[in-house]
């Protein structure tokens, strides 16, 4: 199976149309669907945002192995620190922003 058949299984699973899942990771839906009907190759950073997203696997979605979903809240975190951790500090401070607003915007 390819990355891209992969991505479709993933969205498929999660019962989500083109439409919703290219929305949720900010594409188009016109993307998506060339990337299923494999008329594009998923770059690193389509399959990180899916993978940050939607909880789906990095490691599943480029080889097929292990599970197709984060089974736990701790394995989404170790991987949000190794991804945290991998930016420059200038952005680390942005991403920290961000958080913080999305939280006080989630508690109105």
């Amino acid at each position: 199976m390819t990355v891209n058949e992969r991505i479709r299984e993933a969205r498929k699973a999660l019962n989500m149309t083109q439409i919703e899942f290219a929305r949720a990771i900010c594409i188009s839906d016109g993307y998506i669907a060339e990337l299923e009907n494999e008329h594009r190759n998923a770059n690193d950073r389509i399959i990180r945002l899916i993978s940050l997203t939607l909880g789906v696997s990095e490691e599943w979605l480029k080889t097929g192995e292990g599970d197709m979903f984060f089974k736990t809240p701790s394995e989404k975190i170790k991987r949000l620190i190794n991804l945290f951790s991998d930016l420059p500090p200038k952005f680390q401070d942005y991403v920290m922003s961000q958080i913080e607003l999305l939280l006080k915007t989630t508690k109105n």
